[in-house]
């Protein structure tokens, strides 16, 4: 009895060492993801809080410097897509910034009305409100001593390509735009977008008639300026339709790009566009620049592997890869080359500016 008592206690023992071991081998593991976590979340660059006054309004935001270096540096002005975006974009901005960084350049962007305590709402914006807010931005810049005022262009994604040739209209002094998977007219990209998911998800031909036939209801709603609660009536469930974003919609909904686009003619020109956009037609979108800005001033990018965001699409498939890649390795969340392109882009802009 002794003896059994004594092997069990060993048994336990031995368990507990067991267990123990195993523990602080996931502790290590741990503590060793945390540390790559860090690691690869660590950019290089100064980041530093600013606060964007200009004529009564205030934008918060952040100024992303290259990591040596009192500048001036020329300055790269982030407009973003729809939504209530901040300033990092949730950090998916910063491998950007990073690989302007490294080119020489430095990096704006604000969070949007009414996100990250800011006052205002975004949802409030006209397409016209949104490039007024980026010329302010870019007149604040011009008074750093660290900003070449000289040398700044314009990154936009999205919904960005309406504001993007306004705030070139409105500033003649923006050197480059960075246009990436920019949609061109307002009701033709929403028509897009539509069937696009549609088809993703394996509508039925029925379900696909019912959806155009709510899409014409609503835009004949938006022609005649309906209120919100005769959308509502008219449309039964919302889905997802609020009150503010019916505002918005009613406010954007006649945007085109094609009467600004000629605002950038002449001035380098990056056209981004993915190969499994389910947002934008790129094809329609491509074949509007290439109308509007003839000539070699205009570059075009294709990347076959990614989203709509430039995200690899296989990578934003699967929200397990997302989040992992977001964490452990985010410079890789991009398509292949997207950084560099833009690098190569920014080196090509100086090298035709000192020419001249």
């Amino acid at each position: 009895m002794e003896r059994m008592r004594a092997t069990r206690t060993k048994r336990r023992r031995r368990v507990v060492r067991a267990v123990l071991a195993t523990l602080a081998a996931l502790a290590v593991a741990a503590a060793g993801l945390g540390g790559l976590v860090v690691w690869q979340n660590t950019y290089d660059l100064r980041e530093e809080a600013v606060t964007v006054r200009r004529d009564g309004r205030a934008l918060d935001g952040v100024l992303a410097l290259p990591k040596q270096g009192k500048g001036p540096f020329p300055l790269v002005v982030f407009v973003h897509g729809d939504g209530p975006v901040d300033a990092t974009h949730d950090t998916f901005y910063r491998p950007i910034w990073e690989s302007f960084a490294r080119a020489g350049y430095a990096s704006l962007s604000w969070n949007k009305p009414g996100v990250g305590g800011a006052p205002g709402d975004w949802l409030d914006q006209s397409m016209d409100d949104r490039a007024l807010e980026a010329v302010d931005a870019l007149a604040w810049a011009r008074q750093r001593p660290d900003i070449d005022g000289s040398r700044i262009g314009l990154w936009g994604a999205s919904q960005a390509g309406w504001v993007l040739p306004k705030i070139a209209a409105k500033d003649p002094g923006i050197r480059f735009v960075i246009a990436v998977s920019p949609a061109v007219n307002w009701h033709q990209q929403g028509r897009y977008n539509l069937l696009a998911e549609l088809r993703r998800d394996g509508a039925s031909d029925t379900e696909v008639a019912a959806a155009l036939r709510r899409r014409d209801t609503g835009l004949e709603l938006l022609g005649r300026g309906a209120s919100y609660e005769e959308y509502v009536r008219a449309v039964g469930d919302p889905q997802g339709m609020t009150a503010a974003r019916w505002r918005f919609v009613s406010k954007n909904h006649t945007a085109d790009a094609s009467a600004d686009l000629p605002a950038l003619r002449g001035m380098p020109v990056l056209l981004v566009l993915a190969g499994h956009d389910v947002n934008v037609d790129t094809a329609d979108t491509e074949a509007a620049y290439r109308r509007l800005l003839p000539g070699p001033a205009l570059r075009v990018g294709h990347y076959p592997d990614a989203a709509h965001g430039l995200v690899k699409h296989d990578v934003e498939n699967s929200s397990l890869r997302l989040t992992l890649t977001a964490l452990c390795a985010p410079r890789a969340l991009f398509a292949d080359g997207f950084l560099e392109d833009q690098q190569r882009f920014l080196a090509s802009v100086d090298t035709e500016g000192a020419k001249r």
